[in-house]
């Protein structure tokens, strides 16, 4: 079987590098590519039209809920992980409006990245922690 791509975008390049380390332990993962900005992340999304796309919400030149339109249209077969530094409701609530099924913090990437990926590549919803039980509270 071959393995899921993924094209990790954030504006920080040692965190791409520690979430390319994490998702290197799983064989069925390959890190097609990483980027450091929205406009970038949709054009290798469309140029590449990778399994999952890890977004930061918060990227230079287009922000990742812009990014992440863009990419829904231009590669619709891909699904869109947000990443935040913190739980934002009203970004979680646009996320959800956009298709995208996936959403976790930056502080839980170790534990949560692998899985969400997983997820979200077979049609699933995946939420951090915090968020899945801000949800099951009514956000």
């Amino acid at each position: 079987m071959a393995p899921l791509r993924v094209l990790l975008a954030d504006e920080i390049e040692s965190w791409r590098e520690f979430a390319s380390s994490v998702l290197r332990k799983d064989p069925s993962l390959e890190v097609v590519c990483q980027v450091s900005d929205g406009l970038k992340a949709v054009q290798m999304a469309e140029k590449l039209q990778p399994t999952v796309v890890l977004l930061n919400i918060s990227l230079p030149n287009l922000s990742g809920i812009q990014a992440g339109g863009w990419i829904r249209k231009l590669a619709p077969n891909t699904k869109i992980v947000f990443l935040s530094e913190e739980l934002e409701a009203d970004i979680v609530q646009i996320a959800m409006k956009l298709g995208v099924r996936g959403y976790i913090l930056k502080c839980e990437t170790a534990r949560d990245l692998v899985a969400a990926i997983h997820a979200v590549s077979r049609g699933e919803t995946f939420f951090t922690c915090q968020l899945a039980a801000r949800l099951h509270g009514g956000l």
